[in-house]
């Protein structure tokens, strides 16, 4: 690592004697990550600006480094607006940044094309899109030499996690960093539980339980004049293409931790799920429950659970049974046999999503290369779409078998009037996967 540290002043003067025009770029490609601004601010570009994406960009802003925000991207001009005016809101809860946003008008970018021209302004890249986008913003962020923070899930399809596993690659090769919003990875009590276990405080995992079940979220009902490209953008959470169901969208908190904990993916997945209560036609083409049995090679079998009902139990959390004791990570505490083995003080808990922040400009910064999360990202979101599949199908579906499938569901070309992959009949309901019946592989 230490070959690769230079000050980013040397190195923004050893560049000028280049050619003219390789100066200009918005990044040099180069062994140590660095960024390009000759007065040390990192710039950052924000692509997808709903909510996830307007909390990143203020996280973002609330480092201790010297950022600025020069570029925003959507599809929506008024979800563009609208993240600029919480941003620029000098009464914010989350903080005042005002003075770190710099996007003038002209660096405002809207459509589908948006993405490219907010990318070669910065040079880090947040992405916050619905995650069907993610595998292309992704590759076009590390085609243009960019760092990146982008959220998770990383993709709705395998052919999208081959996207994002070749792009990861690339990001090696070229020294990016690249932090995915698993957040637990960046959260106090997390790792020290997961130092324990490496440690060998439980012995080895044979078993665990996750779960996400909650009432939901929100909905955003069919408005006139929308073409269907527009409805299922501004409905996102309801389309396989763009969210991949909440076993994706959500439920991969909970899957990640297991395969992080575990140092593994699973090989094989089956499943039942369904749609018993949220059956309306705004409701789109996914489940409302999904109860998954991963299988690792090792033997060890994690039970899986989401649920999406309103008036059930609610629980979002993570359990590991190892051979020689118990981690319960809402908890977080470890036990054998009803003893306690290890307690985290919570008085120590942090912020991880602003902790992720803060470690990965820091690096940047320092023109360290130090994260490189990109593949496990890809690898969890695999573990959820697999669980997808085998809820939808009915069937066993395998790790290999799947990532190699070249299964896409997003459509063949972006615009307002575009082919949709999934389209409604004349009552306005949507095809729903059935089980026994739905199929992946023959």
């Amino acid at each position: 690592m230490k070959e690769d540290k230079q000050s980013r002043r040397e190195f923004v003067k050893q560049s000028s004697l280049l050619a003219g025009g390789l100066v200009a770029a918005p990044f040099l490609s180069h062994a140590g990550g660095y960024f390009n601004s000759v007065d040390d601010t990192i710039k950052i570009a924000l692509v997808g600006c709903g909510g996830r994406g307007t909390g990143a960009a203020m996280q973002a802003m609330l480092t201790k480094q010297n950022v600025k925000l020069v570029a925003m991207a959507d599809a929506f001009r008024d979800r563009l607006d609208s993240a600029y005016a919480a941003l620029t809101d000098e009464n914010s809860e989350e903080g005042n940044v005002k003075a770190k946003v710099a996007v003038p008008e002209a660096n405002k970018f809207v459509g589908f094309d948006a993405y490219q021209k907010a990318i070669a302004l910065a040079d880090v890249v947040i992405l916050t899109t619905p995650p069907g986008f993610r595998p292309i913003h992704f590759e076009e962020a590390i085609r243009q030499g960019k760092h990146v923070f982008m959220e998770k899930p990383v993709a709705t399809d395998p052919a999208g996690i081959q996207r994002v596993l070749r792009a990861a690659e690339e990001a090696k090769k070229k020294k990016l960093n690249v932090v995915v919003g698993l957040q637990r990875h960046y959260q106090n009590s997390y790792r020290e539980l997961f130092k324990r276990v490496k440690d060998g405080m439980i012995g080895e995992i044979t078993s665990g339980q996750v779960w996400w079940n909650n009432d939901g979220v929100w909905v955003n009902m069919r408005k006139p004049g929308q073409t269907e490209m527009e409805y299922q953008m501004r409905n996102w959470y309801y389309f396989n293409w763009l969210c991949g169901d909440h076993i994706n969208e959500q439920h991969i908190h909970n899957l990640d931790v297991m395969n992080w904990f575990k140092g593994d993916y699973p090989v094989k997945a089956f499943g039942l799920g369904g749609r018993q209560v949220r059956t309306g036609k705004e409701y789109g083409e996914i489940y409302d429950h999904h109860y998954v049995e991963y299988h690792y090679a090792d033997g060890t079998i994690l039970n899986s659970q989401c649920r999406h009902i309103k008036g059930t139990y609610a629980i979002v959390d993570e359990m590991f049974v190892g051979t020689k004791g118990v981690v319960k990570c809402g908890a977080a505490e470890i036990t054998n046999k009803g003893k306690a083995l290890y307690k985290y003080d919570r008085k120590n808990e942090n912020n991880p999503y602003q902790t992720e922040h803060d470690e990965l400009f820091a690096a940047i910064a320092k023109g360290e290369y130090k994260f490189a999360d990109a593949e496990n990202g890809a690898k969890s979101t695999l573990t959820a779409i697999m669980g997808r599949m085998a809820t939808y199908s009915g069937q066993v579906i395998e790790w290999d078998k799947a990532l190699n499938s070249g299964l896409s569901i997003m459509p063949t070309t972006f615009a307002w009037d575009a082919d949709m992959p999934v389209k409604p009949d004349a009552n306005g309901f949507y095809p729903v996967a059935t089980p026994g019946v739905t199929r992946y592989f023959s």
